[in-house]
């Protein structure tokens, strides 16, 4: 059975004037060390963002504010940036930092920027949603690979008119 949390409720927690919604199979928190962990089929959404997982910890402060989101199990997320650029990809796990607004992705790292398919996949990859700053790194000595999608404007020449 399905249970759908509100978190934003439980928690008293106010990110935005949006509200965090968060959706598993199983929840167990535990208010005194501001630890919430949620498993099996995973998918929190805030805004246009989203992230599933099989499991999702969330870190908060004394204020009950999250400061920090774990994910592990087959990661998939789609990602909006404030600059609204659009991301969608996929990892083993990953770390979201909403104080800096920064995700880290890790291992098997696929991530696809949407809206000109630049597609970068790595063991880290490190996303800041604000200023736009990407950077990737790669294990085991296997390379960082980024594909770019480039438009091939040929242009035949044309005869002028005399």
């Amino acid at each position: 059975m399905k249970k759908t949390i509100l978190f934003l409720p439980l928690l008293g927690i106010l990110l935005c004037a949006e509200e965090l919604k968060v959706i598993s199979d199983n929840f167990k928190g535990d208010q005194q060390k501001g630890v919430s962990v949620f498993t099996g089929n995973v998918k929190v959404t805030k805004g246009h963002d989203e992230l599933n997982a099989s499991k999702v910890t969330i870190y908060s402060d004394k204020d009950r504010k999250p400061v920090k989101y774990f994910a592990e199990g087959d990661v998939s997320f789609y990602i909006e940036t404030e600059m609204k650029e659009k991301y969608r990809g996929k990892s083993q796990s990953a770390v979201y930092l909403p104080n800096e607004s920064e995700y880290q992705f890790y291992k098997k790292v696929d991530l696809i920027r949407l809206d000109d398919y630049r597609r970068v996949t790595g063991d880290k990859v490190i996303l800041n949603t604000v200023a736009g700053n990407a950077s990737a790194e790669s294990a085991n000595n296997e390379p960082v690979v980024m594909i770019f999608t480039l438009d091939d404007k040929k242009t035949a020449k044309k005869s002028s008119p005399k």
